[in-house]
């Protein structure tokens, strides 16, 4: 039986981040096995066999293979730094806030930034569509430091490594938008302890290898 849950995880996939930002918050730890995504182990196909990171396989064989429910799963086992929220009206505004990152703007952010892998997708027109999601960001964020009051919470965790991914699509523009707060918002999770973290570099895991155990101290 394994000794720590099994995390499948790929550095720059926005979904595998919020796995490895909550397993850091909440100091859970894991093997973190390390996958490039055209040569995927069969070991985490036979998991889950959607092919796409995050897994998390527990300790008890069970899986969990979305991001919000690893994120969940973690930090209702400890949640240091408060990234939940007790009242049940603030948790469910976050909840709406995520479900349209997850819908409507990464509709768009596929199809800005992956145009040529869309038949008659026009990168311009849906950088267009998913600034409507980021402008309400901003409004947000004009009101209060983080998305749901002045602390950070899950949702914020969840929404950045998409908003991260948008901004590199074309950097200059996303600098030149009227977006201040937001722009503050995304600088201040690139620049924080928990982002730098999350991001080191790991081999690609193999076949009979015990992967690194995460998140190191």
């Amino acid at each position: 039986m394994a000794t720590y849950p099994i995390l499948y995880s790929f550095r720059r996939c926005p979904y595998a981040m919020r796995a490895r930002l909550a397993m850091t918050v909440s100091q859970q730890i894991c093997e973190l096995r390390e996958v490039v995504l055209r040569d995927k182990p069969q070991e985490m196909l036979d998991a889950s066999p959607k092919g796409t990171v995050p897994v998390l396989v527990q300790v008890d064989g069970s899986i969990l293979e979305e991001s919000l429910e690893i994120m969940m799963w973690a930090l209702k086992q400890h949640d240091p730094d408060g990234w939940l929220r007790s009242n049940p009206v603030q948790m469910a505004n976050l909840q709406t806030l995520v479900a349209e990152c997850d819908g409507h703007f990464k509709h768009h952010l596929d199809r800005y930034k992956y145009a040529q892998r869309y038949e008659d997708a026009n990168a311009q027109e849906h950088r267009t569509e998913g600034s409507k999601f980021l402008e309400t960001l901003n409004h947000q964020l004009s009101k209060t430091t983080y998305l749901c009051d002045q602390q950070r919470s899950w949702a914020d965790m969840a929404i950045a490594p998409f908003v991260r991914q948008f901004a590199n699509t074309d950097k200059p523009w996303f600098e030149a938008q009227p977006w201040p707060h937001l722009q503050t918002w995304l600088a201040d999770f690139l620049e924080s302890d928990i982002f730098l973290q999350i991001m080191g570099k790991y081999p690609q895991w193999k076949l009979g290898e015990i992967g690194p155990l995460f998140p190191n101290s």
